[in-house]
């Protein structure tokens, strides 16, 4: 009867999607497609932090200049992904920017390949855990100095890091950064918020408070979890966009499959990211309130993406916090939020020239 009641119980339970299609050698597999196209000397490895966590990390050498003691002198471009994302997607950046450099790219701690430890729900301790593990890393690495670049939560974490450590960063790069505005209080507080832009903004939807109300609910991510076989198609759905920046490289579905398989593992860094935002994806503490403690003498370029979502005027408002001679404000045309990959020949001469400025 064994048999009999198994298939009985599972055509009840079939349609329930209790299983997801992936795992980390799944991921490892997706990921290894994407690192394929890379022609410069590349080593991936696991880096292990004194608490035992793993950062999945790729070094990049230019071949041709790999002999020579001048690149061995250059400071490294130390690159940092964003939410949901892992050293994938910077497959169209690596080898432009490794042609005078070493390059580092890592999986933060919780996505990717990376270790998915337990996250603390106080928004400044779980920014803490990411920030450590980044110096942590670059301990173990053994690097000085760093050209450090982050995209999107990546740049919100850099900055953190740069605030720390300011030593370690010879130039801050943040690329679209999210977490740096404040989150624009209503009107009925007294008129106080942020002047009169905050009043311009349209109201939004009460269906979409609704939905955004459910969703802080849950980690950002869940749903992809949730849809379980479909969740593959789920991505391909809702980022038509990712295949298409990445068609001259994949044919297929690579890149989303990719995403998938980040994305599609125990929440962690997710659940760090949580803990640090707020409706809609504010940050609980906008690195406007602390871009004051960066070193008056560091440089810092903001990158943005013409189209992108993530509101620029972020970055003038550094300018007026800053001294105007180290801070540089960058407009990308023609990009989205994701404009490493929208716009990859300018942005990859934007950021040599920058790496190039700095020795």
């Amino acid at each position: 009867s064994g048999p009999a009641t198994m298939t009985l119980s599972s055509s009840v339970w079939g349609w329930w999607p209790s299983w997801r299609p992936t795992s980390m050698s799944l991921l490892k597999t997706a990921e290894s497609k994407i690192l394929a196209c890379i022609h410069s000397d590349l080593w991936a490895r696991f880096v292990t932090l004194p608490n035992q966590d793993r950062i999945w990390t790729l070094t990049l050498t230019n071949k041709a200049v790999r002999k020579h003691a001048e690149q061995a002198s250059k400071t490294p471009l130390v690159m940092v992904h964003g939410f949901g994302g892992g050293v994938g997607l910077w497959i169209r950046n690596l080898d432009a920017l490794c042609r005078s450099r070493p390059v580092y790219a890592f999986d933060l701690l919780g996505f990717g390949r990376s270790s998915r430890p337990p996250f603390p729900s106080d928004a400044a301790k779980a920014e803490e855990q990411f920030v450590n593990s980044i110096e942590q890393w670059r301990q173990s690495v053994g690097l000085e100095n760093m050209i450090l670049l982050g995209h999107s939560l990546g740049g919100y974490l850099a900055t953190s890091y740069a605030i720390q450590y300011p030593s370690r960063v010879s130039h801050l790069i943040l690329v679209d950064p999210w977490g740096f505005p404040e989150r624009p209080q209503t009107q009925t507080e007294g008129g106080q918020s942020q002047g009169t832009e905050v009043v311009k903004r349209p109201a939004l939807p009460r269906w979409v408070k609704a939905v955004a109300a459910v969703v802080s609910l849950f980690n950002p991510l869940a749903v992809i979890r949730a849809a379980g076989p479909w969740g593959p198609g789920l991505v391909n759905r809702f980022r038509p966009d990712f295949k298409r920046k990445f068609e001259d490289l994949f044919d297929d579905d690579t890149m989303t499959q990719y995403i998938y398989h980040c994305n599609a593992q125990p929440p962690s860094g997710e659940v760090g990211f949580r803990a640090m935002s707020e409706s809609l994806g504010w940050a609980k503490r906008p690195m406007l309130h602390r871009v004051h403690l960066l070193p008056p003498s560091m440089p810092l370029t903001m990158l943005y993406g013409e189209w992108s979502w993530v509101d620029n005027s972020s970055g003038d408002t550094v300018v007026q916090i800053r001294d105007q001679a180290h801070t540089r404000v960058k407009l990308i045309n023609k990009a989205s939020h994701h404009v490493y990959a929208d716009q990859p020949e300018e942005f990859n001469r934007v950021v040599e020239n920058i790496c190039n400025s700095v020795n």
